[in-house]
């Protein structure tokens, strides 16, 4: 079962697996992947339609209500670009919201992570259109009365009715945005970001007030007051359903209990969970839930894990066991390896396009790097391919690094499937470099390992600027960005 599949030192390379034309004139799929990545690629560009028609709507019903015609002096236009950045600002935070919303239609369309990216972009120009927006009305309404924008500005939270919300807000907005920069985030644990995130909602329910009763903007009979009510209605019912009622049903249904914590190596623990119906969680391998362990101390950390296995489902009814396998990378991580049997946990997913949906051709590549090994476990179990369509490269500094290395062999074995352990201390003087010193030294690449790459889908899971050099490289051996799935370990 053992075969070289290239010259290499035995420090950085143990291949094990079938030779390298292994099942070869088998190829797995016959084009399904092919398809559902086309009905993928199709549902995206929908969605993408979808968003930007939301903000053209939003300027077009404007114009519709006659928005257009109240442009006479500068003063008024000034008013109306106002107007228009606030429409435009707002219709981009509800699509924000929507995008953090879990809904999956949109998770598994682009992913759990591309939403948030493009959730991400969107934080910044709303902010600022909605900034803009206040601005432009308070020098607009002031350049009609002979007022200065800052005496504008005290008149309208004076003298406006629901006026003052809107200042709220904007301040809330504001901070929002500041915790949110990269720089600002890393200085406070992710529980303190979240918490200040969260400010999202309450903003956004304290700007609403204002749209409907200040003016005419939002009239009774017009097609905007109809139209800006569905979409915070449409808004608010997904994020309370799919962020509160859908996580509440999984757990009560489910019923986890911890039944085991295991130490696999130093700083990593298997937790074994028991619960029901859990055949209702399997063919997810690779995707991550969001966990909370309900003990003191413990119960409001949430946990992003992978499966690192399967559920084992062994009764009518769906009972079984599950396994997540952790490692201690900060406070949170380091206490669910003291958890006590019996612990209940609630659980929310599965997320992420980590998976065999994600599929776009027959072959696949695994690559991961310490912990980010253990996803790849779970999904080499599930995903389909033919025997010899498959390789997995793990690589770690040490061998204590290559966690469940010995499940991975034995399902790579079972399965035929290629392989390598990458095993040795980074190249220091080669930045770029994702392998060990040795095999950078003896000339290898990816392509080395995985001939066949820019015809396979590469998973990728392991320390961002890792993976972000496995990714370059892949790239420059002919994967496309389709074929290439990342999963990050960052927030």
């Amino acid at each position: 079962m053992n075969t070289q599949l290239l010259p290499a030192p035995p420090a950085h390379k143990r291949p094990d697996g079938p030779g390298p034309h292994a099942g070869s004139g088998q190829r797995g799929g016959s084009g399904r992947f092919a398809v559902q990545h086309g009905w993928r690629m199709l549902r995206t560009d929908l969605l993408t339609v979808a968003a930007w028609a939301s903000v053209a709507a939003a300027v077009a019903l404007w114009l519709a209500d006659g928005g257009a015609a109240g442009i006479s002096s500068p003063a008024s236009a000034v008013t109306a670009a106002g107007i228009v950045a606030g429409l435009v600002g707002m219709d981009l935070v509800l699509l924000m919201l929507l995008l953090a919303a879990r809904i999956p239609l949109i998770d598994g369309t682009i992913g759990h992570d591309r939403a948030l990216e493009v959730h991400r972009l969107l934080g910044k120009p709303s902010p600022y259109l909605l900034l803009a927006h206040g601005l432009l009305i308070a020098v607009g309404y002031g350049m009609a009365e002979g007022l200065d924008p800052i005496s504008e500005s005290v008149a309208l939270w004076v003298l406006v009715p629901d006026m003052w919300l809107a200042f709220v807000s904007m301040g809330l907005f504001i901070a929002v945005v500041v915790t949110s920069l990269v720089a600002v985030r890393r200085r406070f644990p992710y529980e303190f970001w979240y918490a200040v995130h969260l400010l999202t909602y309450v903003a956004v329910g304290t700007s609403i007030p204002h749209q409907f009763s200040v003016g005419g903007l939002f009239a009774d009979g017009t097609w905007q007051r109809w139209y800006w009510l569905s979409i915070c209605a449409v808004t608010g019912a997904a994020l309370l359903y799919f962020r509160v009622v859908q996580p509440l049903a999984a757990t009560s249904r489910h019923r986890l209990t911890v039944s085991r914590v295991e130490r696999i190596a130093p700083g990593v623990v298997n937790i074994e969970m028991t619960g029901l119906q859990l055949n209702r969680l399997t063919g997810n391998g690779g995707r991550f839930f969001v966990w909370r362990f309900l003990a003191r101390g413990l119960w409001w950390h949430s946990h992003p894990f992978s499966l690192s296995a399967e559920p084992l489902v062994v009764g009518p009814d769906g009972e079984g066991t599950l396994r997540i396998t952790v490692r201690n990378l900060g406070r949170g991580s380091a206490q669910l390896a003291r958890l006590r049997p019996g612990t209940k946990v609630a659980v929310e997913g599965p997320y992420g396009l980590f998976g065999t949906a994600a599929r776009s051709r027959d072959k696949v590549v695994l690559i991961g790097a310490g912990i980010g090994i253990t996803p790849l476990r779970a999904l080499l179990e599930t995903t389909p391919f033919a025997h010899g369509d498959a390789t997995v490269l793990l690589r770690g500094s040490t061998e204590q690094e290559l966690y469940l290395s010995g499940e991975l062999l034995e399902s790579c074995r079972r399965r035929g499937v290629r392989l390598f352990h990458l095993i040795g201390p980074r190249a220091r003087w080669d930045s770029h470099s994702w392998l060990p010193a040795d095999a950078v030294r003896s000339g290898y690449n990816l392509a080395a390992y995985a001939p066949d790459i820019a015809d396979a889908d590469v998973y990728i899971c392991g320390p961002s600027r890792w993976a972000g050099n496995v990714i370059a490289e892949a790239r420059t051996a002919g994967a496309r960005p389709e074929q290439i799935h990342h999963e990050r370990f960052d927030w």
